[in-house]
């Protein structure tokens, strides 16, 4: 770490804008650094060197710094603001074109990882869809259109091939197969969309086809823990998309991003997010479609504690699903059957909302929705979710047998999803152990070897 001449009154000025202490700021970068799949030893006297000018952040410190004082301040923070330089393979978008862009993130996915690796998850990329100018990126996009002309062919291999590996993923976990989804997205996939096509409607289909592509690519990071390359993959989904379906599509993939924020524990902005979504995509798409739509906006609203717009909003959920309206597009089934996926984020609600028994419920009832073998990683999440939810109530014998079956899944997966859901059930196990709870002692024993 290089030495500063001076002290740094940015980022003094900046911590005192946010009135925090050392110790908490230092709790909220390594907070930040675990969101993104790196464990920091950030402590207080780190803070201090770095406002006293005796050293400057390494890595990828710098951004979880700037990070951390913009969910502080409700204000985006630059590492710039802060009297930092920020390197420009820190993941920010810079490419105004969608497909450049994703032609360019799928080939620092394969070709130097570490330059994707470093972006880091920001919550005021959250709202990149709200300020997004998707009809300059029209005008553009079909000035570079070039000469080669695709077909129906070429747009259904792209769809047959995210479906493999999208039900790969179930079963494998996120690492699975996640250098060949890029290096297919970046060498054949986005360089169609340059091509000429023979009608507006297969244009539209190829741009859908590649933005599915992209989120698929978005959600194995995100499984992995590398949220900054997915909100990256999902920042570039959503400008396909629009190219594709400026409604529905373009909904789906705002809810992409409010759903990850919403995972991490960071709802800032989500239900801004989700209403544009419901905006767009009210009176565009089906009603399994419109039934996600409103359970994010009712997890959002829980997440902020707003209680009776969750209630309306999981009420809005359930309505949406009792009326048949429509197919279910592509882009929207990848999450799974929408009664489950309902049941799942319902009982996510009712945890925000302290509501165990009714989190419970919800939770058996998604299990019975999911077929096993193609959803394995989420019937192993939602045993682990139910596990939690009877501990809550004070359940252990059932919990205990909860998680193990979450554990039997678990196994063989490259998720760290579920490796996080394994690290958490840790220190419930270790009190059920003191009160020797069977099967507890194995079950910690077996936690144990999953996370060797």
């Amino acid at each position: 770490m290089a030495a500063q001449r001076e002290p740094n009154s940015l980022l003094r000025e900046a911590i005192d804008a946010a009135g925090c202490t050392y110790e908490a700021l230092s709790r909220d970068v390594r907070r930040i650094a675990a969101e993104n799949g790196e464990i920091l030893q950030t402590n207080k006297s780190a803070i201090s060197h770095w406002v006293n000018g005796i050293r400057t952040p390494s890595g990828r410190a710098g951004q979880y710094l700037a990070e951390a004082l913009s969910r502080r301040t409700e204000r985006v923070i630059t590492q710039a603001e802060i009297g930092l330089s920020a390197d420009d393979a820190a993941g920010e978008p810079t490419e105004a074109d969608p497909v450049l862009a994703v032609t360019d993130l799928g080939r620092a996915d394969v070709e130097r990882h570490r330059f994707l690796a470093i972006a880091a998850f920001t919550v005021a990329g959250v709202t990149m869809p709200l300020g997004y100018d998707h009809q300059a990126t029209a005008r553009m996009l079909r000035v570079r259109t070039g000469t080669s002309v695709v077909g129906p062919e070429d747009v259904d291999v792209v769809r047959q091939i995210t479906a493999a590996f999208s039900a790969a993923d179930e079963r494998l976990g996120g690492g699975h197969g996640l250098t060949t989804v890029a290096a297919y997205l970046a060498d054949t996939a986005a360089p169609m969309l340059r091509s000429r096509f023979p009608s507006e409607a297969l244009r539209r289909t190829a741009f859908g086809a590649v933005a599915e592509l992209a989120y698929l690519a978005g959600w194995k990071h995100h499984d992995l823990g590398q949220e900054g390359a997915a909100q990256r993959y999902y920042q570039v989904g959503y400008q396909l998309a629009c190219e594709a379906d400026p409604h529905g599509h373009a909904a789906w993939m705002m809810r992409a991003l409010a759903h990850q924020a919403l995972s991490l524990k960071q709802p800032h902005h989500c239900v801004d997010l989700v209403e544009g979504a419901l905006r767009r995509g009210l009176g565009h798409v089906d009603s399994q479609t419109e039934a996600l739509l409103h359970i994010t906006h009712a997890r959002a609203y829980a997440a902020v504690n707003e209680r009776p717009l969750a209630a309306r909003a999981l009420l809005a959920a359930q309505d949406a699903l009792l009326r048949d309206c429509g197919p279910q597009p592509g882009y929207s089934r990848v999450s799974g059957p929408a009664i489950g996926t309902v049941a799942s984020h319902t009982a996510r609600t009712l945890t925000d909302l302290a509501d165990h028994k009714g989190t419970e419920q919800q939770h058996r009832d998604a299990l019975v929705r999911w077929d096993p073998e193609k959803y394995k990683r989420v019937h192993a999440l939602t045993h682990a979710d139910l596990g939690d939810s009877l501990a809550a109530q004070a359940r252990a014998d059932e919990a205990v047998a909860a998680w193990s079956q979450a554990l039997a899944l678990m196994a063989g997966m490259t998720s760290e999803r579920t490796r996080k859901a394994i690290t958490s059930i840790r220190s419930t196990l270790a009190v059920y152990q003191r009160r020797r709870v069977p099967g507890a002692a194995d079950l910690a024993h077996r936690a144990r070897e999953a996370l060797a």
